[in-house]
C-alpha cells in the first residue's frame, strides 16, 4: 500500500515536513510579524496602529531600498495605514508610487511591469477578514509575494530598530501612479482568447462584495464584451452586502440572481480580489477546488505533460482531472506564495490553492482574482456549460474541524500522529496527510493559533466526517498525554 508522494518543501520554513523546530530554538528567534498573508489585526490595538505601521514601513524601506508602489484595498483605516506605512518608507529613502484603491494582483502587477524597476511593493489589506481588520503585505520585486525567508529579514530589522534614515536632502516623496488598473487589464486581454469571450455572447452576474475588484472586474468585462449584471459594486470597508469572504452562505444573494434565469455563471470576489468563487449558469456554489480541478484540466488539455502546483489540502478531484490529461500533480505546503515559488522553480503550467486562489504563471506568479474570471469566461466560451465541465469531473465530500492544542506540545501531537500512521500511506509535506483507499487525512498544526487543523475528504459526507472524528480523538488523546 505503501506509495511514493510526490511534494515540495521550502526551505527556511518554520517545520519542513512534521520535523518542527524545538521550542529552544524559537525562543532564539525574535516574534513572528508576518503569517501566511502578510501582517492582520485588529485596527487600533498595538499590532495594527500607525506607529506599527511608520515602523514596519520603515523596516520595509530599509531592506527594499528604492522605487515601492502601494496600493489598498477598500477598508475603512486604509488611508490612515497607508500614510503612515509610506512615511516610514519614505523617511528611509524610498520613493513611493501610490496605485490608490486597487486589488492585490493589480498592485503585484504594476511592481513586475514598472519599466523604471520598482524594489518591490506594499499592500495594504486584510483580504477576506472581517471589517475591523486590516494588515500590510509585502510585494517582492517580481512581482510575486515575498518568500518567508525575505520576511524574516524585514522582521529582523523591524526588532533590532536598526533602520535606514535618508537625511533631508534624501527623503522620499510620494506620487500618484494613476494607469496601474488599465495596464493590469491590458496584460490580462492579452493572454487570455479574447474573440472566444466575444463570440459567446455571454452573460454573467458579478458579485464584486464591496471590495477593490469593483473597480475592475466590470471593466474587463466590457472589454471582453460579456454583459454583466453587477452586485455590491461600490467599494464600502463596511462591506453592507455581506462578509468579505466568499462562502456558501456570503453568496446566497448571487446563487438567487444566477437562478432567476439567463446567466452564463456567477462570480463573487473577496476583499482585495485576488480571489474567485464561481456559481454555475444552474446556481450551483462550486467551492475553490472545483475551479481549481476545471482550469487544471483545461491547461493540461492543451499540452499533455504539464505540471499543476497545489497545496496538500487540495480534493483529490484536481489530480484526477490533471491524469485523464496527461499532466502531473507537485503538492506543496499551505500558502499561495510556496506554491508560486515551485512553480517557478518545477515549470508548473499552473497551480494555485483550494480556497479559490488561482496562479497562472503565463501572467504573473501570484493568485488572480480578475484573470481567473476571464480564463473562466475563455474555458466555458470554448468547451460548454459550466455546469457540464464541472460534471465532467469526480465529486468529492471535504470536512474540516480542529483540536485546541497548546503551542508547546504541538510538536508531541504531530510526532504521535506520523507513529500512529506509520503503516499507512504518508505525506509529511506540511503537517500529517494520511491517504486511505477511499480518501485522506490531513492533520496540520495552526502557524497562528493553538490549535490543530483536521481536514479531510472521501467519496461520501459520512465517510470524511467519520475519518475526521478518529482523527479527532487521536488527537485529544495526544494533547491530553
Amino acid at each position: 500500500m505503501a506509495a511514493a508522494i510526490e511534494s515540495a518543501r521550502p526551505i527556511g520554513s518554520f517545520y519542513l515536513g512534521f520535523g518542527y523546530l524545538s521550542p529552544m530554538a524559537a525562543e532564539r528567534k525574535p516574534p513572528r510579524l508576518f503569517g501566511t498573508n502578510g501582517v492582520r489585526g485588529v485596527v487600533g490595538s498595538k499590532e495594527m496602529d500607525c506607529q506599527f505601521a511608520i515602523r514596519l514601513g520603515l523596516a520595509i524601506g530599509t531592506y527594499m531600498r528604492g522605487t515601492v508602489m502601494i496600493g489598498t484595498d477598500a477598508r475603512t483605516s486604509n488611508d490612515m495605514l497607508k500614510s503612515a506605512c509610506a512615511s516610514g518608507l519614505m523617511a528611509s529613502g524610498c520613493r513611493v508610487l501610490d496605485c490608490g484603491v486597487v486589488p492585490t494582483p493589480t498592485l503585484q502587477y504594476a511592481v513586475k511591469t514598472y519599466k523604471d524597476k520598482a524594489a518591490g511593493g506594499v499592500v495594504i489589506t486584510a483580504s477576506h477578514n472581517p471589517p475591523e481588520f486590516n494588515g500590510i503585505k509585502c510585494i517582492h520585486a517580481d512581482g510575486t509575494e515575498m518568500s518567508r525567508e525575505q520576511e524574516e529579514a524585514v522582521e529582523a530589522i523591524y526588532h533590532s530598530g536598526d533602520f535606514a534614515r535618508a537625511d533631508w536632502t534624501r527623503i522620499g516623496r510620494v506620487s500618484p501612479f494613476a494607469t496601474a488598473i488599465e495596464r493590469y487589464i491590458g496584460g490580462i486581454m492579452s493572454k487570455v482568447d479574447v474573440m472566444a469571450i466575444r463570440r459567446a455572447n455571454l452573460r454573467v452576474a458579478l458579485d464584486c462584495g464591496n471590495g477593490a475588484g469593483a473597480l475592475v472586474t466590470p471593466k474587463l468585462l466590457d472589454r471582453l464584451g460579456v454583459r454583466y449584471v453587477t452586485l455590491n459594486a461600490d467599494p464600502n470597508g463596511a462591506f453592507p452586502g455581506h462578509n468579505s469572504e466568499p462562502t456558501p452562505e456570503n453568496t446566497e444573494d448571487l446563487t438567487r440572481l444566477v437562478r432567476s434565469g439567463g446567466f452564463d455563471m456567477g462570480v463573487v470576489h473577496d476583499g482585495d480580489a485576488d480571489r474567485s468563487i464561481f456559481v454555475d449558469e444552474n446556481g450551483r456554489y462550486l467551492y475553490g477546488d472545483r475551479s481549481l480541478a476545471i482550469v487544471a484540466k483545461y491547461v493540461c488539455s492543451l499540452r499533455p505533460g504539464r505540471i499543476v502546483v497545489t497545496t496538500v489540502g487540495s480534493s483529490m478531484a484536481v489530480e484526477d482531472a490533471v491524469k485523464t490529461k496527461g499532466g502531473r500533480v507537485i503538492y506543496t505546503m499551505v500558502g499561495s506564495p510556496v506554491v508560486a515559488r515551485v512553480m517557478m522553480r518545477e515549470g508548473g503550467a499552473f497551480g494555485g490553492e483550494e480556497n479559490g486562489g488561482l496562479i497562472f504563471p503565463e501572467f504573473q506568479y501570484c493568485r488572480d482574482g480578475a484573470f481567473a474570471v476571464a480564463k473562466m469566461l475563455e474555458i466555458i466560451s470554448i468547451q460548454g456549460k459550466l455546469s457540464k465541465v464541472n460534471d465532467a469531473i469526480p465529486q468529492y465530500s471535504q470536512f474540516k474541524t480542529k483540536v485546541g492544542c497548546p503551542e508547546g506540545k504541538k510538536v508531541q501531537v504531530m510526532n504521535g500522529i506520523r507513529r500512529a500512521a506509520s503503516a499507512d500511506r504518508v505525506d509529511t509535506t506540511d503537517g500529517v496527510k494520511v491517504y486511505y483507499d477511499d480518501g485522506w487525512v490531513l492533520v496540520r498544526p495552526s502557524g497562528t493559533e493553538p490549535i490543530v487543523r483536521i481536514f479531510t475528504e472521501s467519496r461520501t459526507l459520512e465517510r470524511a466526517k467519520d475519518l475526521a472524528d478518529d482523527s479527532k480523538k487521536l488527537v485529544e488523546k495526544l494533547v491530553k498525554g
